[in-house]
């Protein structure tokens, strides 16, 4: 049976459908400011609630040229202003154990990054906080091989756990969505994100970038929401082709509500 909860207001596993959204990587603090307020203003308008997303540090970007974030302490102090100004919850990713404490004094979900979601000691750290944690299963995993994750979860005394299904490696620099890993990580216990922006991604596939087809995330959103996700992720910038971070998969604020409509019609004729 797959448990419900809810986190500052937001439901996850029931009949709401919570976006995450936000720009990949805190590129200043009027960028993210801005991002929140307009994207808050889209999610309200179509009735979806929102989680705010952006990252203080990307620790795995193809290159050690790109940009990585303004850093953990200046990074949480923008990401309090959001929250404090939008009253919006809030999630980030972390890469080491020891930044899970100091995030979980702002942050309501901490996100553990995809290719870290069997280091033990990351999990642990955000587990023993005593936030929600949304693991994203990592591109190398079969989505019955998360029942390790969440025994992990368990064994520390987590009680509020997600999923978040975000592609799989099919060859060299591609990635491939089965939906049907969707139910079959739900039947864990745990609702399950969908991550429409990574999953369009094509990793390392422009070089020192990450390349990617942002023309598939609405056809990726919608098949996710049909088969029965209880959340979509979804990077979100007002000038996607000069982002920081994730340029060729963010989706652009000028579109995004409609891709929400087109989401939430699918919602209301799913839960009929």
């Amino acid at each position: 049976m797959k448990k419900n909860f809810v986190i500052n207001s937001v439901e996850f596993g029931g009949a709401d459908l919570p976006i995450i959204a936000g720009p990949c990587v805190i590129e200043s603090r009027d960028h993210v400011l801005r991002m929140a307020e307009k994207i808050k203003k889209s999610t309200t308008a179509i009735g979806l609630p929102m989680i705010f997303k952006s990252s203080f540090d990307k620790g795995n970007r193809s290159s050690h040229t790109s940009y990585r974030g303004p850093g953990l302490d200046e990074g949480l102090r923008i990401l309090e202003e959001v929250k404090k100004s939008f009253d919006v919850p809030l999630t980030t990713d972390i890469h080491d154990a020891t930044q899970a404490k100091p995030v979980a004094d702002i942050i309501d979900i901490i996100q553990i990054p995809a290719f870290l979601c069997r280091q033990s000691e990351i999990l642990a750290a955000a587990v023993a906080t005593g936030k929600t944690v949304n693991v994203k299963k990592g591109q190398f995993m079969a989505p019955w091989d998360m029942k390790n994750i969440i025994e992990r979860v368990k064994h520390a005394h987590g009680e509020q756990l997600l999923l978040t299904e975000r592609g799989t490696s099919f060859g060299y620099n591609n990635l491939v969505s089965d939906m049907r890993s969707i139910p079959i990580m739900q039947d864990l216990g745990v609702p399950v994100v969908f991550d429409a922006t990574h999953s369009a991604q094509q990793p390392g596939g422009l070089g020192k970038i990450t390349g990617g087809t942002r023309e598939l995330i609405p056809t990726l959103a919608k098949a996710a929401v049909a088969a029965g996700c209880d959340a979509v992720f979804m990077e979100v910038h007002d000038d996607p082709e000069n982002a920081l971070s994730d340029a060729a998969t963010q989706w652009p604020l000028d579109r995004l509500d409609s891709l929400l409509g087109s989401i939430i019609k699918i919602l209301h004729t799913r839960d009929k």
